[in-house]
């Protein structure tokens, strides 16, 4: 039975964004002349990539904040959220831990990763996407809080 046009399977890149995505601003300010300016790895990345400030060396099984020296302002009603590139994660065990940003935090943005590898790891200034974070905008709705009485 051929395909209606309703039905039929549209490829993503040909797929139409919604009218109010290009319309969201992102703003960001430098807060140093170490500051990478955030960028994307594709029209239809899910987040923008962000770069360390400085270098850092994490030891095995501990933290390190990681600054990215920049301020972000979100748009209303969303709240970025930092993860690492599959490449972080797989390749070298690092995660992200406290990775939400409220819309209203104005300071500089760090980063907290964990290094649950058994070799230190190097996070270089401004190193390309290999071991990026990914800076993701999401919305979030926030309702009312009740008490119950039971």
């Amino acid at each position: 039975m051929p395909c209606s046009e309703e039905t039929a399977v549209v490829s993503p890149s040909k797929r139409a964004r919604p009218a109010d995505e290009g319309s969201m601003q992102l703003r960001f300010a430098r807060l140093s002349e170490h500051t990478t300016a955030p960028t994307r790895g594709s029209a239809r990345a899910a987040g923008y990539n962000l770069y360390s400030a400085y270098d850092y060396t994490i030891p095995p099984m501990e933290k390190t904040v990681v600054k990215i020296d920049i301020q972000i302002a979100l748009p209303a009603g969303c709240y970025g959220r930092v993860a690492p590139c599959s490449g972080l994660a797989a390749k070298h065990f690092i995660d992200v831990g406290a990775g939400v940003i409220d819309e209203d935090y104005r300071g500089n943005v760090g980063v907290v990763l964990f290094n649950f590898g058994k070799e230190k790891f190097e996070v270089k200034k401004v190193k390309y996407c290999e071991d990026c974070l990914n800076y993701i905008c999401r919305h979030v709705c926030t309702g009312l809080l009740y008490k119950l009485f039971l």
